[in-house]
């Protein structure tokens, strides 16, 4: 009950919040726009070479990817299930990432943007769609990052455990923009 509670506050929530953000949705009809809602940023980290041999370096320009956890989590509140919550967000995943290519493919900015990155407490899962997972170095930044995704995680898990929250490590998603449109366009 305190998680539907805690859930339609943050419904209510949401659009005082999204303004602010700078996030945008992937199209002119957010509830056509798949589960993402993103932003362009540079990269801050470490120099990274992904699987494809593209070099992420400091500066370069990414295109920052956002679940819309809120809509995720009323969606699929329902569901007891959490092999099959895991599932049915996979797929709503997978079926919002040629809207994501499209979106770069059409951006003013298109021909900087490197890639895709998105920062998770996710641990698996994500291979088969394309990301490749990074672990940042930064202890502080990882504690930091973990402290504000904890509270998603709260409202998303049916079981709750110590073991649970220690097995999940912060963790950058990345896919270089070549891999994403070989991928999905």
């Amino acid at each position: 009950m305190v998680r539907n509670i805690l859930l339609s506050i943050w419904v209510f929530l949401d659009p005082l919040y999204f303004p602010l953000t700078r996030l945008q949705h992937l199209t002119a009809d957010p509830k056509k726009g798949g589960v993402f809602r993103v932003r362009l940023t540079k990269y801050k980290g470490n120099d990274i070479e992904l699987s494809d041999g593209v070099i992420i370096r400091k500066n370069d320009l990414l295109l920052k990817i956002h679940l819309h956890n809120v809509r995720i989590l009323n969606e699929f509140n329902y569901m007891k299930n959490e092999l099959l919550k895991g599932r049915a967000i996979y797929k709503r995943v997978k079926d919002s990432m040629p809207l994501l290519t499209a979106f770069i493919l059409n951006h003013p900015e298109e021909a900087k943007i490197k890639g895709i990155i998105g920062i998770t407490l996710i641990n698996k899962g994500f291979g088969s769609l394309g990301f490749e997972c990074i672990f940042p170095e930064n202890k502080l930044y990882c504690w930091f990052k973990k402290t504000f995704q904890l509270p998603i995680y709260f409202l998303s898990c049916s079981k709750i455990s110590a073991a649970n929250i220690k097995k999940h490590h912060t963790a950058y998603l990345l896919m270089s923009k070549e891999n994403l449109i070989n991928k999905y366009k």
